[in-house]
């Protein structure tokens, strides 16, 4: 199970009742919540601040502009790997089994229980953390890379250090370099982004 600290979920939804309701119920559970009234506003944040490592897109599929499914194909247009939840209407749920078919992680039906969505989101954290550190472990530089193998070996700093033949402090960089890209705060946390590369 995702722990929900440090983890940023993105609400899309044009009725401000329901988002204020689920604003209060995400951080009641620890996460942390940016509500937008439209998928164009969402966009908008993107395209200014990067979303963290582990978020997670919640977002009505029905909305007057830009739907919850443009929203997907604009997502992915541009690169963005976020695991995506949709909520439908009782009539939505072939659009959203569509969703589903392109990516999607899961959708709910509204109205739904808080533990439901929590839930939901909680999965699709789960399952896309091993791709989104596939994509990290691929943006790492060739020393990252060094410095990570010596962590996963086990190694202390210094004795990274003497391997590579470069200072302690150099692998200090390195190494809070390479976990600010896996999304990882210990070496816990680390391993098991690795390791879920199968």
């Amino acid at each position: 199970m995702t722990s929900a600290q440090g983890t940023r979920i993105y609400l899309v939804d044009d009725h401000q009742e329901f988002r204020d309701s689920c604003v209060w119920i995400l951080e009641q559970t620890g996460f942390e919540v940016h509500a937008f009234p439209s998928a164009e506003a969402l966009l908008k944040e993107l395209s200014r601040n990067p979303a963290p490592a582990r978020s997670c897109v919640v977002s009505d599929i029905r909305m007057p502009g830009m739907s919850g499914l443009e929203l997907q194909s604009e997502l992915a247009h541009r690169g963005l790997s976020l695991p995506l939840i949709f909520v439908t209407g009782h009539g939505d749920v072939p659009l959203a089994v569509d969703a589903m078919r392109h990516g999607a992680a899961n959708f709910i039906e509204k109205p739904f229980d808080a533990p439901l969505l929590i839930e939901a989101i909680q999965s699709a954290l789960s399952a896309h953390a091993p791709q989104a550190a596939s994509g990290a472990l691929a943006n790492l530089t060739r020393r990252e890379r060094q410095v990570l193998d010596g962590i996963m070996s086990g190694k202390l700093n210094k004795v990274i250090a003497d391997d590579l033949k470069i200072s302690p402090k150099t692998v200090e960089l390195h190494r809070a370099n390479l976990m600010a890209k896996l999304g990882a705060h210990n070496v816990v946390e680390l391993t098991r982004a690795v390791l879920g590369q199968g």
